[in-house]
Formats: structure tokens, C-alpha cells, sequence
């Protein structure tokens, strides 16, 4: 049976206790973070890995971001970061920034299908990094159901999560809400596959060279002829002999350029990577 505690104040000994015990054991924690609530297992069980892919309804081609405690633990877990990756860390951490970098290739972990890369992130929120102190790396993906929007307090979290879930550490609601952006550091530069709680302009200040595939290309709005004013054209001309539906005439009801299901769910969830990013083809999407 699940277990509620409270995750404010002073008295935080048994919430802490709690969650030390179920994550050892392998179970699954639900915690705050200063984005949005996560689904927390042990970095290095793969059993309580695959245990949290169950639960949120995953396959391993989605495996989750790793949260840590402090920024010197960057080294620990992940190899051949470049410099321009290390000041966005050092700027941004505790923060809502993840980053992609090659795993050290030591490390006897199963995230899923990683293709030898790890997404880490230090979160700003201080009693979760005191519980990451205590318990080591978890493997950490929003506390939702796979497609649903991310909770951004507990009890959203236990409604879609419910038995799945050992422990429910209460830290009130979250006042972030926004995913954290994602850098992919496996490049030759830093490239941004998810936009979130820091804009391009927040990254490009600290990494000038940072690319992205999420920006309007500079192709997509020149060469347009502006607009003609009409000539000898009476004031209803705009709407005269157009039937009142031409502006969606001879397109199915359904094909209103709906966004990709894996775009839509990578928008509402954090931490995680984009299914159709660039990162995926080589790592683990909020």
C-alpha cells in the first residue's frame, strides 16, 4: 500500500527515512522538483527502472533523465563533456536545465535504450536534493501517466500513478510548471532539442554558439511579397462570393495539421526527451 508524507517544514525526518527504504528496496518515489512532480527509482536497479517505465505506460526507447545532487557529480556519471556544456551547468544548476552527455561507459546501469548517453539535470529544489544525497542518482521521469499532463502536485500524481507508487513525498504545488530545455552536449556544439524554462536567448547569453532546430529559419519568412492594397475593390469584396467555410473547404475535419502524439506528450512531461528529437537517435524527451 502507498504511503503519503509530508515533504515541507522542519519535520521531514520520516519522509526522508520513507524514501531512502523504497528506493533500496527498488520501489518507485514520487517527489517534487521545482519544474514539475517526478517518478523516481534507483539509477542502478534495472528492475526499478523497467518498474517505472511500467508504470508510466513507457518502452525502453523513452528511457528516463537522471537527477543528481550537485554539479560535481557531472563527472561521475558522464564523459567527454565540453566546455561550453560545463557553463551551462555551472550557470544554470540548480535549474531547469538537462543535458545529454556521452555515459561513462564503467557505470553498471540500465536506463533503457540510451544508446550509450545520459540526460542529467540538478534540480532547484532543496529537500529532493537532500534526498538525492542520501539515496545516490535516481532515474527520474515526470509522475504521469504516459500522454496525460505532467502533476504538478501530489495528489495528481497519486490519482494516475495510484498503487504503482510506494512512497508520495507531499511537497505542495509546484510553482515551475514549464519543462526544463534540453541541451544535447554529444555534439561538436551545444544543441537545444527541447525549449522550456530557459529560452534560446538564456543559453545563447552563456553559449553563443548553441544551435537549435526549433527556431524559425531566417528562409521561412524572407522573399515574401508584401501585401498588394486593393485597387477599385468595394469594402465587402474581402468576403463576397466566398462561401462562409473556404478557408477550410475540401479539408477533412481531421486534418488540421495535428501535432505527432509523441510532440504533444514530450510538451505537457518533464523530465524527458522529444521522441522524434535529435537527441533520441542517440541517448534516452520532460
Amino acid at each position: 500500500m502507498s504511503e503519503r508524507f509530508d515533504f515541507t517544514g522542519d519535520e521531514l525526518a520520516p519522509a526522508y527515512r520513507a524514501a531512502v527504504d523504497a528506493i533500496e528496496a527498488g520501489d518507485l518515489v514520487v517527489l517534487p522538483t521545482d519544474t514539475v512532480y517526478g517518478l523516481a527509482a534507483d539509477a542502478f536497479k534495472a528492475d526499478a527502472v523497467q518498474r517505472l517505465l511500467d508504470a508510466k505506460g513507457r518502452g525502453r526507447d523513452m528511457p528516463p533523465p537522471v537527477l543528481i545532487s550537485v554539479v560535481e557529480s557531472l563527472d561521475a556519471l558522464a564523459t567527454d563533456v565540453p566546455e561550453a556544456g560545463r557553463k551551462l551547468c555551472e550557470e544554470f544548476w540548480p535549474g531547469p536545465l538537462t543535458v545529454i552527455c556521452h555515459a561513462q561507459g564503467s557505470l553498471m546501469w540500465d536506463l533503457g535504450d540510451t544508446h550509450g548517453t545520459v540526460a542529467l539535470r540538478v534540480p532547484d529544489h532543496e529537500n529532493t536534493r537532500e534526498l538525492l544525497s542520501r539515496t545516490g542518482p535516481l532515474a527520474v521521469s515526470s509522475a504521469n501517466l504516459s500522454g496525460q499532463p505532467a502533476a504538478l502536485d501530489v495528489y495528481d500524481a497519486e490519482e494516475q500513478l495510484a498503487e504503482s507508487v510506494a512512497v508520495y513525498l507531499d511537497g505542495g504545488e509546484v510553482t515551475g510548471g514549464q519543462p526544463s530545455t534540453i541541451v544535447d552536449l554529444t555534439g561538436e556544439v551545444p544543441h537545444v532539442v527541447r525549449i522550456g524554462a530557459l529560452s534560446m536567448q538564456q543559453i545563447r547569453k552563456v553559449v553563443p554558439e548553441a544551435t537549435t532546430d526549433l527556431e524559425p529559419k531566417d528562409d521561412d519568412v524572407q522573399d515574401k511579397p508584401a501585401e498588394q492594397a486593393p485597387q477599385d475593390k468595394p469594402a465587402d469584396a474581402d468576403v463576397q462570393d466566398k462561401p462562409a467555410d473556404a478557408d477550410v473547404q475540401d479539408k477533412p475535419a481531421d486534418a488540421q495539421d495535428e501535432p505527432t502524439e509523441a510532440a504533444v506528450e514530450a510538451s505537457k512531461e518533464e523530465p524527458g526527451v522529444p521522441a522524434d528529437s535529435k537527441a533520441t537517435d542517440v541517448r534516452p524527451a520532460d
